[in-house]
């Protein structure tokens, strides 16, 4: 038999909060996080605004040789684990640190670092002098060992990468080997520091991402028949996952479990969702099947939603085919607030389900204003303020460049 698996505690680094109790009021506030980037000049680029971290120094929290060997995607991290591990009250040396893993996710891992020394190397005259930790910090698979390393935590240890569905793919991921008995204890998440210049550029390019420039606060409006790409955003998210008979042992606190997960793929198209969602549908479906309940027991649903035209129509179709005409069902984009994190956006999104399930409360889709009149009157969409509403099942949507679909089901404890 599965082993059951709850959450112990949560860590939270984004745009709209540098901890979780913070992000959780701006999301429920209704608050964007978008503005002017600041990172580097964009006069020449046709994108100008992005969900920027606002006020984060990493001397704050790291010294000078960390933040040589540090990429900000594993800086990210490292914050979003320290807040998720006292809130959790771990003391590491008091548990048995071979079954303690962390499987933590990126979608693009060290792109700055990679961006800013080709771009010294090609302005220079050809002779190679790249720094010592150049190949450290850019490998996706680095926060997840300096994390490991951290603690000295010997488990299992990885990164999976399925692009925009990799925080989401951690997380199941994390939830199979506890519950299949190969670990007590698993940090997960994800974190993302992709507002470059080589970013903003190619997701420009591929036409992803709004063009707002004139109200980046408003510009990401899922949903809505207006909607023109979504917005860049930048941040991490953390969760400790653990085995309910280890957590109690302890004397955790449990903030919810983790009942399902599942995982496919479109098998459609390199950028695009299929039009019909099937690989949505099945994602879904099989995160319904594995947790044990039907499609009416979910009360809430936080969409992958990014605010592109197919994107968004093709995963309203596959809810429609999943769960019918439900008026009772809440659905939210809270990417509206947050931008799209990339590998980080399933982290977060899990966190807003966590609190979800915990208040009782169900976020808002900010900007929306005109829903797509075939899916107006399917669901409950509130639109720019919470609603108070008992929520026992929430299920977080992520979905890839490449067809990848990665669904997740909580369950209130």
């Amino acid at each position: 038999m599965k082993r059951r698996v709850v959450i112990t505690g949560i860590g939270a680094l984004t745009p709209i909060g540098k901890d979780v109790p913070t992000f959780w009021s701006s999301i429920i506030q209704g608050k964007s996080g978008a503005a002017p980037i600041t990172k580097f000049e964009t006069s020449k680029f046709r994108v100008h605004f992005a969900c920027e971290l606002k006020g984060y120094n990493s001397a704050d929290f790291f010294d000078s040789k960390e933040n040589r060997k540090y990429d900000l995607f594993s800086q990210y991290a490292l914050v979003a684990v320290d807040e998720a591990v006292k809130n959790a009250g771990i003391d590491f040396d008091q548990l048995n640190k071979d079954r303690i893993g962390v499987i933590w996710g990126s979608g693009n891992g060290g792109i700055q670092t990679f961006q800013d020394e080709m771009m010294e190397f090609c302005s220079g005259d050809g002779t190679p002098r790249f720094p010592p930790y150049f190949i450290p910090r850019i490998l996706v698979d680095i926060a997840s060992g300096i994390i490991s390393i951290k603690y000295g935590l010997r488990g299992v240890n990885f990164c999976p990468v399925s692009a925009c569905a990799t925080s989401n793919t951690a997380i199941i991921e994390a939830f199979n080997y506890i519950s299949w008995g190969k670990a007590e204890m698993i940090i997960t998440g994800g974190s993302e520091a992709a507002i470059t210049q080589a970013s903003i550029g190619g997701f420009s390019s591929a036409r992803a991402l709004s063009l707002r420039n004139d109200d980046p606060e408003t510009a990401s409006r899922p949903f809505d028949i207006s909607r023109d790409g979504f917005v860049m955003g930048e941040g991490a998210g953390a969760l400790i996952v653990e085995e309910y008979e280890h957590a109690v042992n302890r004397g955790a606190t449990i903030l919810c479990e983790i009942v399902g997960g599942g995982m496919a793929a479109d098998a459609y198209h390199l950028t695009g969702t299929h039009p019909e969602g099937l690989g949505a549908i099945l994602g879904m479906n099989e995160a319904i099947k594995e947790a044990g309940i039907s499609p009416d027991d979910i009360d809430y649903i936080n969409m992958h939603a990014t605010s592109t035209a197919q994107g968004d129509t093709s995963e309203l179709l596959a809810a429609k085919a999943v769960f019918g005409e439900r008026k009772s069902l809440f659905v939210s984009a809270t990417k509206s607030m947050t931008g799209h994190l990339l590998g980080a956006a399933g982290a977060i999104e899990a966190i807003i389900c966590v609190k979800a399930l915990q208040d009782g409360t169900v976020p808002p889709t900010i900007n929306t204003k005109n829903i797509e009149p075939d899916f107006k009157d399917l669901f409950q969409f509130p639109l720019e303020k919470a609603i108070h509403h008992p929520i026992n099942y929430a299920m977080s949507n992520t979905f890839g460049f490449g067809g990848h679909i990665a669904s997740v089901i909580f369950k209130k404890f």
